[in-house]
C-alpha cells in the first residue's frame, strides 16, 4: 500500500482530533458514484428522522435521540423542553449528593449508586463508567440480568455500605422483566438488611408507567423522565445515562458537546467529507449491501473494553431485520463482536489472520497513551509504544493477507471524544439501515423473544400445580396439562436444580421421574 493511496482514503476532522483511514478497504475509486442514489435518499431519510417523521410505526414513535444534543432541532417546544429541563433537575440532584442534602436515612452520604437496568438502560452507563469512572466518591454497581447468583454477589461486595447506597432504577415502561426482577431482588436486600428500599431509590421512567406508578406509591427519593422517542440502544445521551454521570461527577455537558459536533459533521450532505456516510458505504461495500461479513471490533485502550459490546447492541439490533421496508424477506444484519487490543488479540488474531474470512476489524486507536510521563520498559521504548506497535503490527498482519480493516483515531478517551464515537456510529447505523431498505428502529424479534419467554413461564406455572408426591415422568405430566413433553422436561429440570422437587434419572430423559 502507499502513502499516496493511505492519504486519499483519510478524513480528518482537525479540530476534533478526528480520523477514519479507510485506506486498507480497499474500495474502488468509483463506488460512491454507483450509490449516488442511495446516499441522497440515507441523506434524505436522516433529514426527515430528524424533523420528527414517525420511524417506527409499530409504536407509532418518533426517534429524537439526535435531539438530545441539540435541543433547538426538536420538532416542537414541548419536546425543547422535555430534554432541557431534566437536565437541570439532574445537575441540581446530583449537586445535593455530596452535600448531604440528599442524604441516607440513617445519615452521612451516599457512597454507592446501584443501576438495575437491562439492555441499553444498562449498557450504557457501564460504558461511560469503564471509559470516563472513578473520579470521583460515588462507585457504581450493577444489576443487568435476572440472575440471582450475580445480583447475590453485588450485594455481598456492597456489605454494609447497602446503607450508603442509592438504587437507580432505569426502565421506560417499568414492565421489563429483568430490570422488575432486579428491583424486587435490591428491595428484599434493603428490606434484609432492615432498610427502607424507597428511601434509598430514585427511578428513571416514563411518564404514568408501571415504575412511575410504584416510585410515586412507594415514596421515592425522586423520578426522572425517559421520553418515548428516545429507544435504549440509543438512550446513553438521554436521562438514563446522564443521571448515572451527574452522580459521579462526569461530565455529561462535554459528553453532549462531543456528540452535537460530531452531528454537526456528519449531517452536511457530501459523502466525500462525511465520516458517518464513508463508513456506512465502507461497512455496503465489505459485506455486499447483505452483512456478508461480520464486523470485529478492536479498541486499543482498556478503557474502551466495553465499546466493542456497546456497539453489538446499537448495530445487531438496529440492522438486523427479516423484512426491508418494502416487505421482501432479506434477513439484513451486520455481526459484531470483538474486545480490546492488544490482551484479546492474542485469543483471536491467528484465526483472523489465517482462518475463515468472513469479517473486517475495525480498530480503534487512542493516540495518547497516559497522562504524564511514561518511563522505558524495553531500550527507548515505552508501555505506549508498545501498544501502538501491536496495533499497526495487527492491522498490516491481517492485510498482507486479504483482511481488510478501518482505523478510527481519536487524541484521549474523554468525556468529549466519547461523545464523537457515540454519535459517529448513531449515525452510521442510521444511513446504513437506509442504503439497505430497512428501519432500524423497531425490533420485533426482541419483542418474539419476550413473548416466547412469557410463555414457558406461563407452562413452568403449570407444572408446578401438576407436581405431587406421586413419581411422574414429563410425558405424565405434559398430558395432564396438555403441553408438549420436552418443554415440560424442561421446566421440571428448572424446577429440581431450584430445590422444588426431587429428580430421579432413568436410562433417558423420557424415563426420568419427578416428584415432590
Amino acid at each position: 500500500m502507499t502513502f499516496e493511496k493511505y492519504s486519499k482514503n483519510l478524513l480528518r476532522y482537525p479540530d476534533l482530533g478526528f480520523s477514519l483511514d479507510l485506506s486498507r478497504m480497499d474500495i474502488a475509486d468509483d463506488f460512491s458514484a454507483t450509490m449516488q442514489s442511495k446516499v441522497e435518499k440515507a441523506f434524505a431519510d436522516l433529514v426527515k428522522l430528524e424533523a420528527g417523521e414517525i420511524a417506527n410505526p409499530d409504536e407509532g414513535r418518533m426517534v429524537g435521540h439526535y435531539w438530545l444534543r441539540n435541543p433547538d432541532l426538536a420538532p416542537t417546544e414541548e419536546i425543547r423542553k422535555q430534554i432541557t429541563e431534566p437536565i437541570k433537575a439532574i445537575k441540581e440532584f446530583a449537586s445535593m449528593i455530596p452535600t448531604g442534602e440528599i442524604a441516607p436515612p440513617s445519615g452521612g452520604v451516599f457512597k454507592n449508586i446501584l443501576i438495575i437496568g437491562i439492555g441499553g438502560s444498562a449498557l450504557g452507563p457501564q460504558l461511560i463508567n469503564d471509559a470516563l469512572g472513578q473520579i470521583g466518591e460515588i462507585k457504581p454497581y450493577f444489576f443487568d440480568n435476572t440472575d440471582p447468583a450475580g445480583m447475590d454477589r453485588d450485594i455481598a461486595e456492597i456489605g454494609s455500605d447497602l446503607s450508603k447506597t442509592l438504587a437507580v432504577v432505569i426502565s421506560k415502561s417499568g414492565g421489563t422483566p429483568e430490570t422488575r426482577n432486579g428491583m424486587i431482588e435490591a428491595k428484599h436486600a434493603y428490606e434484609e438488611a432492615g432498610l427502607d428500599f424507597a428511601k434509598h431509590a430514585i427511578a428513571v421512567t416514563g411518564g404514568g408507567s408501571k415504575l412511575d406508578q410504584f416510585a410515586k406509591a412507594e415514596g421515592f427519593i425522586t423520578t426522572f423522565p425517559m421520553e418515548d422517542w428516545v429507544g435504549g440502544r440509543t438512550s446513553i445521551l438521554s436521562t438514563v445515562g446522564l443521571v448515572p454521570m451527574a452522580l459521579q461527577d462526569i461530565d455529561f455537558e462535554e459528553m453532549l458537546a462531543g456528540a452535537k459536533e460530531m452531528d454537526d459533521l456528519t449531517r452536511i450532505p457530501d459523502a466525500s467529507t462525511n465520516a458517518a456516510m464513508r463508513l456506512a458505504l465502507a461497512w455496503y461495500h465489505e459485506g455486499n449491501g447483505k452483512g456478508d461479513r461480520d464486523m470485529v471490533v478492536l479498541p486499543y485502550k482498556d478503557s474502551l473494553v466495553l465499546f466493542s459490546k456497546y456497539l453489538q447492541q446499537l448495530i445487531m439490533e438496529s440492522l438486523g431485520k427479516a423484512e426491508d421496508l418494502d416487505g421482501n424477506l432479506v434477513n439484513q444484519g451486520l455481526a459484531v463482536y470483538g474486545n480490546k487490543g492488544s490482551t484479546d488479540q492474542h485469543a483471536y488474531v491467528q484465526q483472523l489472520r489465517d482462518g475463515l474470512h468472513n469479517f473486517f476489524a475495525t480498530f480503534i486507536e487512542v493516540r495518547k497513551g497516559r497522562d504524564g510521563d511514561s518511563i522505558t520498559v524495553e531500550g527507548e521504548n515505552t508501555s505506549a509504544d508498545y501498544l501502538q506497535g501491536f496495533l499497526r503490527g495487527t492491522r498490516s498482519a491481517l492485510y498482507d493477507n486479504g483482511r481488510h480493516s478501518v482505523l478510527i483515531s481519536i487524541e484521549e478517551v474523554s468525556a468529549r471524544t466519547l461523545g464523537h464515537l457515540i454519535a459517529l456510529f448513531e449515525r452510521t447505523v442510521t444511513l446504513y439501515a437506509s442504503l439497505v431498505n430497512v428501519n432500524a428502529y423497531h425490533q420485533p424479534g426482541v419483542e418474539a423473544g419476550k413473548a416466547a419467554a412469557t410463555v414457558f413461564l406461563d407452562l413452568l406455572n403449570e407444572v408446578r400445580g401438576n407436581l405431587t408426591a406421586e413419581h411422574k415422568t414429563a410425558s405424565e405430566v405434559a398430558t395432564a396439562i396438555d403441553g408438549d413433553p420436552e418443554d415440560v422436561f424442561h421446566c421440571l429440570v428448572h424446577l429440581a436444580s431450584n430445590g422444588e422437587v426431587t429428580h430421579t434419572r432413568g436410562k433417558d430423559p423420557q424415563d426420568d421421574r419427578f416428584f415432590l
